[in-house]
């Protein structure tokens, strides 16, 4: 199946004010940025239906009639499938005045007539807090402003509202405040796939809760999307998971509709003519405008990252070729209902920043391979320049682990944490290891040996999210200079680049875990104790 729908389609047609939608943006709206920008806006067979759906409501007789069937909608589409642009039509119509968005009643014939909200108000939050206008607030600002429509609207760079100043459409570096999020009529999400930082899932989770505060607006949401990166814990992600577990029957919620397309796994990417029909089909009617041989000719470059070109051109959830761990293997290894037995024999590994990257501690059972999230603490998004990890927090955490289990050792880090360093030293002596990440092959070889353990599955893990997130953050660093027994060039894991909020630090902590337990059970190789001077 090249696509995944949810819920399914139903033999008989629910009423809609779809086609009144349709009509409104071709007879009023224009394209946005782009090689058509400006140019009057056409809708094509996918989209028309999808719009159709989108905006269905109960029929003539039901208990809610009129009201809209769906108030959560997700759309997945390959990358260059002008996801945005669509996005920001529907904005655009939510928010004129005479758009036709909500039913007021029903025609003789039982379809609905469409009316405009009574003081729309749409936030639009940006995927980074430097660029409020960025993506579909972009897209509504060129559209509305060089459209037929301009004179409906007071335009500014960071909003657009109606000349009565009834409603508007504003641009937006993270949730609306209490007082505008209870305001909101039509919420759109765009790019979730890139909503993986802690202020965008938050304010996700904020906005989904602010649909229901206006009854008679009968609110929305629409997320749209290309394929996410498994285990980076995007919007996108929970989206598709919540979606699967409704398509499974798991969660009652006939309030969603959840649409993506993708290249089916039926096509040989070894031959020309499969990669050029798995493309076509991911494309779907955006075959007919997209240049499909820059596509395909985009993968025959050597040096092309595979694994996101298939992502982003074939709209599959794959993982990304310098993530340096399976996140779907890791989240198979997940023993969410195994617990260490009290007095267990356990190593700890301990890594991390103490004011701006996070800090990890992770905790290996000697016996069985588990491991656990002891603590993982990240620098909070709105913290003061004079921000520190907590310290007390932290000691608090690692005491804990020494009352209940039998810690034989713990490798530490010891680089911008040498405070921690000599405290635990002076408890607990030679059952601390200083164990530097910055010496090449030491830790390529126990980054090495960390993954091995994942893909054989002589590891398992406590399943936290935040856990695996860093797990699934680690990149890949090749060392080219250095080689294992092979010739092959061993690697380091890093952020994806040095300013990232994706964080790794507990993905290093279970390195140096893995590599105390090793350690111990080889009792080879193992570091000389670390002692601080007093």
């Amino acid at each position: 199946m090249s696509t995944f729908v949810v819920p399914v389609l139903d033999s008989e047609p629910w009423p809609t004010l779809g086609q009144q939608v349709c009509d409104f943006i071709e007879d009023n709206l224009v394209f946005g940025p782009g090689d058509l920008r400006g140019e009057p806006a056409v809708i094509d067979a996918e989209t028309r239906g999808l719009i159709y759906r989108m905006y269905e409501v109960y029929p003539q007789g039901h208990p809610q009639a009129g009201r809209r069937r769906f108030k959560r909608v997700a759309i997945s589409l390959r990358k260059g499938t002008a996801k945005t642009e669509k996005s920001a039509w529907i904005t655009a119509v939510e928010l004129h005045p005479e758009g036709p968005v909500r039913c007021d009643g029903f025609d003789a014939s039982g379809q609905p007539v469409g009316v405009a909200v009574r003081d729309p108000y749409i936030p639009m939050v940006a995927v980074t807090e430097e660029q409020t206008e960025e993506l579909a607030f972009a897209a509504l600002y060129a559209i509305v402003s060089e459209g037929p429509l301009a004179d409906d609207f007071d335009i500014g760079l960071e909003r657009v509202t109606r000349m009565d100043g009834t409603g508007r459409a504003v641009a937006l570096a993270s949730a609306p405040n209490a007082r505008d999020g209870a305001r909101t009529t039509f919420e759109p999400f765009d790019e979730t796939h890139r909503w993986v930082l802690p202020r965008l899932i938050s304010a996700h989770t904020t906005m989904l809760g602010n649909i229901p505060k206006r009854k008679l607006a009968d609110a929305w949401s629409l997320e749209t999307t290309t394929a996410f990166v498994p285990g980076e814990g995007s919007v996108a992600e929970g989206t598709w998971e919540y979606a699967e577990q409704v398509g499974k029957g798991e969660i009652d919620d006939p309030r969603l509709f959840f649409f993506h397309r993708q290249a089916s796994d039926d096509h040989d990417l070894e031959t020309d003519d499969g990669v050029k029909a798995a493309v076509v089909e991911a494309s779907g009617p955006a075959a007919a405008w997209s240049d499909t041989e820059s596509i395909i000719a985009l993968r025959q470059d050597p040096k092309v990252d595979l694994s996101y070109w298939e992502r982003v051109w074939l709209n599959r959830p794959t993982q990304d070729a310098l993530q340096a761990f399976s996140a779907t293997r890791w989240a198979d290894l997940a023993k969410a209902e195994y617990e260490p037995s009290p007095g267990a024999r356990v190593v700890v590994g301990v890594d991390g920043a103490r004011f701006r990257d996070a800090f990890g501690m992770v905790a290996t059972e000697l016996d069985t391979g588990y491991q656990w999230k002891v603590g993982i603490w990240e620098r909070p998004a709105d913290a003061t320049e004079d921000y520190e990890h907590p310290t007390e927090e932290i000691d608090e955490a690692l005491v804990s682990v020494f009352e209940a289990f039998d810690v034989i050792r713990v490798y530490i880090d010891p680089q911008w944490i040498d405070h921690l360093l000599t405290r635990w030293t002076q408890r607990w002596g030679e059952r601390i290891f200083k164990w530097e990440t910055h010496r090449p092959r030491p830790t390529a070889t126990a980054v090495a040996n960390y993954s091995s353990a994942q893909k054989a599955g002589d590891l398992s893990n406590d399943g936290d999210e935040e856990f695996a997130r860093h797990i699934a953050n680690a990149r890949k660093r090749v060392m080219k200079n250095l080689l294992d027994d092979r010739g092959q060039s061993l690697w380091v894991i890093e952020k994806e680049r040095p300013d990232s909020h994706k964080k790794i630090d507990g993905a290093m902590a279970g390195v140096l875990s893995w590599q105390a337990r090793g350690d111990c059970l080889s009792t080879q190789g193992a570091p000389e104790p670390f002692f601080a001077f007093v």
